[in-house]
């Protein structure tokens, strides 16, 4: 015969949110740095298309 499982506690359920959100706040954040860097032509962790092209002409 099935058991009801126990609840999960406010605290817990609440420290699995924030984690998750912080999570998810840091890769936007990451994405609007690297938006803002190839806007200002800084980019260096993100090789274009174009990149490769001019890379291979160079060889």
């Amino acid at each position: 015969m099935a058991v009801p499982k126990k609840r999960t506690s406010k605290s817990k359920k609440n420290s699995r949110l924030a984690n998750w959100t912080r999570k998810a706040d840091l890769e936007a954040k990451k994405a609007l740095a690297l938006a803002k860097s190839l806007l200002t032509g800084n980019q260096t962790s993100l090789i274009s298309k174009i990149d490769l092209e001019n890379f291979s002409k160079l060889n």
